[in-house]
């Protein structure tokens, strides 16, 4: 058996499969490939099994999302180490040999993040994950070559090992241990702050999270949803506040949790002002789905929240009032 899984999630995305997944099939002979299939009803099936078939497609039998669908498909996948990938990414020669040894030599390690660019831009950081994440006091996300909407060129500042936050669910690696560990992603989140959530926890219970450069993807973003897909305002504002409730020392829970709610009005009444009602109304959706999932989400607070979670005390400060753009050191 292969040390490691590439192991990625599906659905209606036969044509990101057919332009992506053959640079997968090329840069991975240490590992086996799977398809895990959230229902689609396009041809992906029918894709993969003509023109990839070397990859072990894993059916779902519903579209459970990013969270529960991976969920279900990784109790059947026993590599050692799981890959999980976006169907819009693009990998390069070698991606994964400096994984495998970060993981066989560094048994502490049970998180890594390539660094991951923009497939339409391909000397610019990507937006979702970049060089590595991090979050402020107040959990709002963040990374090294992406901050909010600025985002970085690759002109080699990011070129290191460093220990992180939160490694994208975009390219993600993981031990097998530690995910089945953590129980996987949180099933409700559905999509969106999951991988967050998950690092989350697995620091809580002392696993670090690295980042390095020497593995590199591309990544094309939003192919799923876009930034204007009101869908995905929801996710992101209720899996937030969802993250938080779940994680935070017990002493900051609902001060934060206090802090939160009144930003995200702000950021309501923002979209108001540029005529995006429709945004408007998925931050008042999400705060409602977050009351109605509260109680169940404090049973899920384990035994240990660590107070040393962030690494700057309001990036919100920092970016819009001391117009701080790259990542603090």
């Amino acid at each position: 058996m292969k040390k490691i899984a590439v192991v990625i999630l599906n659905w209606n995305g036969a044509k990101l499969l057919e332009q992506f997944l053959p640079s997968v099939v090329a840069y991975s002979n240490e590992a086996k490939i799977y398809v895990a299939d959230n229902a689609s009803t396009d041809n992906s099936i029918a894709v993969i099994k003509e023109k990839f078939p070397t990859a072990t497609i894993i059916q779902n039998d519903g579209n459970y999302g990013f969270a529960k669908g991976y969920n279900l498909a990784l109790q059947q996948v026993e590599e050692e180490y799981y890959a999980l990938v976006n169907s819009d990414i693009e990998v390069t020669e070698n991606w994964l040999a400096p994984i495998l040894s970060i993981f066989d030599s560094e048994p502490n390690i049970g998180i890594i993040q390539p660094k991951i660019l923009d497939y339409k831009n391909k000397e610019y950081f990507e937006y979702a994950g970049a060089a590595g994440g991090f979050i402020d006091q107040y959990g709002y996300p963040y990374c090294r070559g992406r901050i909010f909407d600025t985002i970085e060129k690759d002109n080699g500042q990011y070129n290191d090992e460093l220990e992180i936050f939160w490694a994208s669910g975009a390219c993600l690696f993981i031990r097998k241990e530690v995910y089945r560990k953590l129980n996987g992603f949180d099933d409700d989140f559905f999509a969106h702050q999951e991988e967050i959530d998950l690092c989350w926890r697995a620091f809580n219970l002392g696993y670090k999270a690295k980042y390095t450069s020497e593995s590199v993807v591309y990544h094309v973003g939003g192919a799923t949803l876009n930034e204007s897909n009101p869908k995905k305002t929801f996710l992101n504002f209720r899996n937030s506040l969802l993250m938080l409730t779940k994680n935070l020392p017990e002493n900051k829970l609902f001060p934060i949790l206090f802090v939160r709610l009144i930003l995200d009005g702000i950021a309501g009444i923002l979209f108001i002002f540029k005529g995006k009602f429709i945004h408007c109304w998925a931050i008042l959706k999400a705060h409602f789905s977050f009351y109605s999932l509260i109680n169940k989400t404090l049973k899920k607070r384990s035994g240990i929240q660590l107070d040393s979670y962030y690494h700057s005390k309001s990036i919100v400060y920092r970016y819009f009032i001391k117009s701080g753009t790259v990542f603090d050191k």
